[in-house]
C-alpha cells in the first residue's frame, strides 16, 4: 500500500482558509458595529438585556464594549440619536409648511413616507421596551413631537377647517391629534409586536403600510375635527373649497 504524502505548503493554505484572519477595524468601524449591535439587540431582549451578553453576541470583549461606551445609558442615548432623532427627516416639515399643498394631501404624504421610516421592527420595539422601562427615549421622541410637528399639526388641522386662531390647542384637539398619531404607529405595533395582519393573506409585508390604508385614516381624522372645532372659540377664515366638502 502506498502512502499519501502530506504537502505543508497545501495544507498551510487549507489552515489559512479555514481561519481567515479577523481583520482590524477602525475605531470608527468599531463604534459603529457596536451601535448596530446594540439597536439588534436591545430590540430582541429590551433595555433591560446586559451588555455583557451583547459583548458576546458582538464577539467582543466587555472591556472594550466599556472603552466606547462608559455606560450603558450613553449607549441608550447613542441608539436614541441614532435611531429616532436621526431618522426624523427635516424634509417631512418643509412639506407640512408647504402653502401650495392642500392638507389632506399633506397629511397623506407625511405619514406615508413617516410609516416606511419608523414602522421597522426595530424602532417600534426598541420604542415599546423603553415604555415598559424608564421612558428615556420615549419621553425624549414625544419631546421632539411637540417641538417640530405637533404644533404643525394644529396648525394645519384648523387651517383645513378655516379657523385662523393660533392659540394654545385644547385638550380635545390634542387628543384627536394623538389618536391620530397613534394609529399610524399602530400598524408597527399589530406586525412587530402581535405579529397580526387582517388583511388577505396573499399581501405582501409591505403592503400593511399601503398609502391608501395612511390615506383612510388621515380622512377619517380629518371628518372628525369639526366636532372638536366647531366650537372652539377661535375666529373662522372665509370657508375654502376643503371646509365647504368636510361640512356637505
Amino acid at each position: 500500500m502506498s502512502s499519501i504524502r502530506k504537502n505543508p505548503a497545501s495544507s498551510s493554505v487549507a489552515i489559512s482558509a479555514a481561519n481567515p484572519a479577523r481583520r482590524r477595524l477602525t475605531p470608527a468601524d468599531r463604534e459603529r458595529q457596536i451601535v448596530e449591535g446594540a439597536v439588534t439587540f436591545f430590540s430582541e431582549h429590551g433595555l433591560d438585556g446586559q451588555l455583557r451578553d451583547l459583548a458576546r453576541q458582538l464577539g467582543i470583549t466587555h472591556t472594550l464594549l466599556y472603552h466606547y461606551f462608559p455606560t450603558k445609558q450613553a449607549l441608550i442615548e447613542r441608539v436614541y440619536t441614532e435611531m429616532f432623532e436621526g431618522r426624523w427627516k427635516p424634509e417631512w416639515e418643509t412639506l407640512l409648511d408647504d402653502k401650495k399643498l392642500d392638507v389632506e394631501t399633506k397629511l397623506t404624504r407625511f405619514y406615508s413616507d413617516y410609516a416606511k421610516v419608523i414602522l421597522k421592527s426595530d424602532w417600534v420595539r426598541i420604542f415599546v421596551f423603553s415604555g415598559l422601562n424608564d421612558r428615556y427615549i420615549t419621553d425624549r421622541y414625544f419631546s421632539m413631537l411637540r417641538e417640530k410637528f405637533f404644533p404643525r399639526m394644529v396648525r394645519e388641522t384648523r387651517k383645513y377647517r378655516g379657523i385662523s386662531s393660533r392659540g394654545k390647542p385644547s385638550a380635545r384637539e390634542l387628543e384627536l391629534l394623538v389618536g391620530l398619531h397613534g394609529s399610524i404607529f399602530y400598524m408597527g405595533i399589530r406586525r412587530w409586536i402581535y405579529g397580526q395582519s387582517f388583511h388577505d393573506q396573499g399581501l405582501v409585508a409591505s403592503d400593511d403600510n399601503d398609502e391608501s390604508y395612511i390615506h383612510d385614516r388621515v380622512l377619517a381624522y380629518l371628518l372628525s375635527v369639526d366636532a372638536v372645532l366647531k366650537r372652539h372659540p377661535a375666529k373662522r377664515l372665509p370657508a375654502t373649497s376643503a371646509s365647504k366638502e368636510i361640512s356637505a
